[in-house]
């Protein structure tokens, strides 16, 4: 009789470990700043999107504002996956998975300016740089076949 209710005992400690992590929540902490010198990005919407264990994020979530320090936080999101998106004009979108498993965490990302695209369709140009070399866009002229 006693080895069943020690068995009982820990059984039921078990599941209230799992219940316990399943209803955990975490304060998340968000540092946005440039990539290239380190300052603060104010203004940056920052969406949180849960993942489901399929990859899949859902359709719900929430966006936040970063404040004049680049920074922004919230409280009580339940641990699991979560999908980290930052928007702002003038940079590359940033987007990540994190394991929310932590009863804080403090999450720093740095933005890129976006990189030089080049295109077929830029009209063409008829000078040349300085060093003889054509231009992005200067037509360039094949030799005769012979």
């Amino acid at each position: 009789m006693l080895a069943f209710m020690a068995l009982a005992l820990s059984i039921g400690l078990a599941a209230k470990d799992k219940k316990k992590d399943s209803d955990a929540f975490s304060d998340l902490q968000f540092t946005v700043l440039k990539d290239d010198n380190g300052k603060p990005v104010r203004n940056a919407s920052v969406v949180l999107h849960p993942v489901g264990k399929d990859g899949k994020q859902s359709n719900a979530g929430y966006q936040l504002k970063t404040d004049s320090d680049g920074k922004t936080h919230t409280e009580g999101v339940p641990y699991g996956k979560l999908r980290i998106q930052v928007l702002t004009p003038g940079f590359q979108t940033f987007g990540k998975d994190y394991d929310v498993n932590q009863p804080t965490m403090d999450i720093q990302i740095r933005l890129k300016r976006p990189a030089e695209q080049f295109t077929i369709y830029d009209k063409p140009t008829t000078t040349n740089k300085d060093d003889g070399s054509p231009q992005q866009g200067t037509p360039v002229e094949l030799p005769p076949k012979q």
